[in-house]
């Protein structure tokens, strides 16, 4: 089976025969494609209680505006709006495919919108949070 494997901006595509992995091939990552974040899942409690999805209004493009890089479940929002971030920061974590994947800030500034809840499904390109 193959899988492409992103991390810190890098994408690798993996071969798994057997129980081996070996890397075939790696490259710079492409910037995903911009869209609007989607809810495939119905928030629990607990995700209720944060701040509300704010689709209506989520931004198509834009500097500091950070889209998923994977479709997967959003396991965990480690900042919160008004937070200050550097760099490389996770800002939350992604699952895909039983793994967990740190979405982590561009740039550092400060977290001025977040479009998504804990437990919500995303798709490739949905807009997570932006930093300003």
């Amino acid at each position: 089976m193959k899988y492409k494997i992103t991390l810190n901006n890098r994408t690798y595509e993996v071969e798994v025969e057997f129980g081996e992995a070996m890397i075939v091939d790696e490259y710079e990552a492409l910037a995903p494609v911009k869209a609007t974040p989607t809810q495939q899942a119905a928030p629990t409690a607990a995700a209720s209680a944060q701040a509300p999805i704010k689709e209506a209004s989520a931004p198509q493009t834009g500097e500091g505006l950070v889209n998923a890089p994977i479709p997967g479940t959003v396991l965990k929002i480690d900042k919160r709006v008004g937070d200050s971030v550097k760099a490389g920061d996770t800002i939350m974590i992604i699952e895909a495919m039983k793994m967990e994947n740190e979405i982590v800030a561009p740039i550092a500034g400060t977290v001025t919108d977040i479009y998504v809840n804990k437990g919500i499904i995303v798709e490739t390109g949905a807009a997570l949070f932006k930093i300003a």
